[in-house]
């Protein structure tokens, strides 16, 4: 049996008629670039994040950077971030003229260790940006009173959660003071190229993110600051539009499925091996990702046993970020990020996606299951 890491086939199957005629009505409109479909899914995402706005732009990198541009993020700043997170996060800190400042982890759920982002805050902060890893909220409130208390901006990078919610009911990116989304096509909301958004609950806000996405200007040749060319493409916001009201639908089958292999991992006696994720008290995690983890020293060759056996599997990340060559001016080394440096040698996903059948599931249990008791 192969059972890939994500299939959309059978997504784009089902929605090939609603697609093709939302990409002929953009066609037919001649609005290639912020047209209407653009407006109309600002809209509706405003709606659905519990955001009072949305600005799109073109993908969940420039939305991190759009935002940190907004708060005035540049040289001389300081940013708090994690370290275990994709590159993008710390790279539009960087990009903004900033300086990332990383602290570890919290190990159950991966996401920032609250209290070491507080005991990071300086007088050279002006963000920090928690990431939502997987689709599981961080936990904001501690972040949230000391960012507040010195000024701070907290923009939560959310590419990986749209639709989590927190134990408290609230909806991943309208909680700080940005919210920034990606619609990469291998997200829980993917276009069919690229694509982002930021979300505010400030109206001044977020009428600077519409100037900053077309070079910093009100109107075209009229430029207040300098920006950049981040518009939204139409045709991604009409795809996105086709597959925004089955999303809701398509996360009670991640959860779903979420919830089988943990099942089928207790059953199979691997609890000993394989740690099936934590969900915190009363989350609405998303599994963008269903991360597990297993000792450092079966890990890698796990990871071959797997692929050889037709398993999709992909470890989510292998090198934190304060490893990276690229930041070794940053002054950081190997053992500075226990928590996040143990999880770059122990964790992997497992094949995640809506359309999963139960024998594909349970064939990549039994996988596992044919390694630890071989």
């Amino acid at each position: 049996m192969q059972v890939p890491l994500l299939d959309l086939k059978r997504q784009h199957l089902n929605l090939r008629d609603e697609l093709r005629a939302a990409l002929g009505r953009v066609l037919d409109s001649q609005q290639f670039i912020l047209g209407e479909d653009v407006r109309l899914l600002e809209s509706e995402l405003a709606r659905y994040t519990r955001a009072l706005y949305a600005v799109g732009c073109g993908s969940g990198s420039d939305a991190l950077l759009l935002a940190l541009l907004a708060f005035d993020v540049g040289a001389g700043a300081e940013v708090v971030t994690t370290p275990f997170t994709f590159f993008a996060t710390a790279g539009a800190v960087v990009r903004a003229g900033a300086r990332p400042v990383f602290v570890d982890i919290e190990p159950r759920t991966y996401n920032i260790d609250p209290a070491r982002a507080r005991e990071a805050l300086t007088e050279r902060t002006r963000a920090v940006i928690p990431v939502h890893l997987y689709g599981q909220m961080a936990e904001l409130d501690e972040m949230l009173r000391a960012a507040s208390a010195r000024g701070v901006r907290v923009v939560e990078d959310a590419a990986q959660a749209i639709g989590a919610e927190d134990g408290k009911g609230r909806s991943a990116g309208a909680v700080g003071d940005a919210g920034c989304f990606s619609f990469y096509p291998t997200k829980n909301l993917g276009a069919a190229g690229e694509a982002g958004l930021v979300t505010t609950n400030d109206a001044a806000v977020a009428e600077r993110l519409r100037r900053l996405r077309v070079h910093g200007g009100a109107t075209e040749y009229h430029h207040e600051e300098v920006g950049f060319n981040s518009r939204l493409d139409t045709f991604q916001a009409a795809v996105l539009r086709v597959k925004l009201p089955h999303l809701d639908a398509w996360t009670g089958a991640r959860r779903e499925r979420a919830e089988t292999y943990t099942r089928l991992i207790d059953e199979a006696g691997l609890s000993e091996f394989v740690t099936p994720p934590h969900v915190l008290p009363g989350a609405r995690h998303i599994f963008h990702q269903y991360v597990v983890r297993v000792p450092a020293t079966r890990r890698d060759a796990l990871l071959e046993h797997l692929k050889q056996n037709g398993v999709g599997t992909k470890v989510y990340y292998p090198v934190p970020l304060h490893l990276q060559p690229c930041f070794a001016d940053l002054g950081y080394k190997e053992g500075d990020f226990p928590e996040s440096e143990r999880a770059a040698r122990e964790t992997l996903a497992l094949p995640m996606f809506p359309e999963l059948t139960d024998a594909q599931q349970e064939y990549v249990v039994e996988t596992l299951r044919r390694f630890f008791f071989a």
